[in-house]
């Protein structure tokens, strides 16, 4: 039996190109698939669906006080999270072409052309579908069609017409963001009642101060991009001039509250409001003193504040203490 040649002489034979091919293509499939899924996971944006998780159980708990429906709160968390993620893809389809001018955002998906606009289109429309579909199966068709209300909010009215042309983009944009609090209302309940819109009203206070503190460190970007955002058209004292107001907004949104729930979430919201009212004022006498200012702090600082307030009204939910209402009554 003969050895094969190799071409440097040594008399060992090289490995076949066909051994060769068969070995690569194994390892590049499966890192193409991994990195298409990776792409169209991105698409979704799932860190922004966590405000989902937030606004939702807590809602859901408040209706159903004092009991845990666990099998329907994570059946529509579920059919939330596929409407959030068809309107987040929906949102980098028409929003691509802006992405490519942003450092925050030139890596997602479309921006970068790791998935064609057409499949992207598709994938969210398909998302928003089974989303409306299985919230109708599982809880009850208000719920799916607040759902669909809200993707098209946020796609058609947000994205398409007022992120572009507008510095109120995010005030009334903002209103698709506060939507899981009437889908997981509903979905106990059937019905949209006044807690719900409280809550609602707690997240739409919110979304301005939260984004424009998120907007000021990254209003460059918005400028070469050609999104009005407000701190891109006002100064910084007039932009954190607002800030204080929608935060004292948010603050009294939260405080309507106080009625139905227990003790535990009036000392959260109270605690948390001062403290949350505190942040604003220091940023804005900051920029009035010529201080140089950290907005990052009011917008990470921003989400501790909902996410807390959102966990002592779930707690207090579950824990059916006697309401401040009943003890007034006493």
């Amino acid at each position: 039996m003969q050895l094969g040649r190799s071409t440097s002489g040594h008399g060992l034979a090289a490995p076949s190109p066909s051994a060769v091919a068969a070995d690569e293509p194994a390892a590049s499939v499966a890192g193409r698939v991994k990195a298409r899924i990776g792409a169209y996971v991105a698409l979704t944006k799932p860190r922004v669906i966590e405000l989902l998780l937030v606004a939702t159980i807590p809602t859901m708990l408040l209706a159903d006080r004092g009991s845990a429906n666990l099998p329907l709160i994570l059946a529509t968390l579920f059919g939330g999270c596929l409407g959030a993620a068809g309107a987040n893809t929906l949102n980098c389809v028409v929003d691509a072409d802006i992405d490519k001018r942003m450092k925050r955002t030139e890596r997602r998906p479309l921006a970068r052309e790791a998935v064609s606009t057409r499949n992207a289109l598709i994938f969210g429309v398909a998302l928003t579908v089974v989303s409306f579909l299985w919230l109708w199966w599982v809880a009850n068709l208000l719920s799916g069609l607040l759902v669909v209300a809200t993707v098209l909010f946020y796609v058609l009215v947000y994205t398409m017409i007022l992120k572009r042309r507008t510095s109120q983009n995010v005030v009334w944009g903002g209103a698709a963001g506060c939507m899981p609090t009437l889908v997981g209302w509903s979905a106990v309940t059937g019905t949209i009642q006044w807690p719900a819109i409280a809550l609602f009203l707690v997240i739409f206070f919110w979304t301005p101060p939260h984004t424009w503190a998120l907007a000021m460190r990254y209003k460059q970007d918005y400028a070469a991009a050609g999104v009005p955002m407000l701190p891109v058209v006002a100064t910084e004292e007039q932009v954190t001039r607002r800030i204080v107001v929608y935060v004292w907004a948010t603050v009294a949104a939260s405080l309507a509250l106080i009625p139905v729930a227990g003790l535990i979430y009036a000392i959260t919201a109270v605690a948390l409001g001062v403290w949350f009212i505190v942040l604003s004022h220091r940023l804005a006498a900051g920029v009035r003193r010529g201080d140089p200012i950290k907005p990052l702090r009011l917008f990470l600082q921003s989400n501790n504040y909902l996410a807390i307030l959102c966990c002592g009204l779930a707690v207090d939910s579950i824990l059916a203490m006697p309401t401040v209402l009943d003890l007034l009554g006493r």
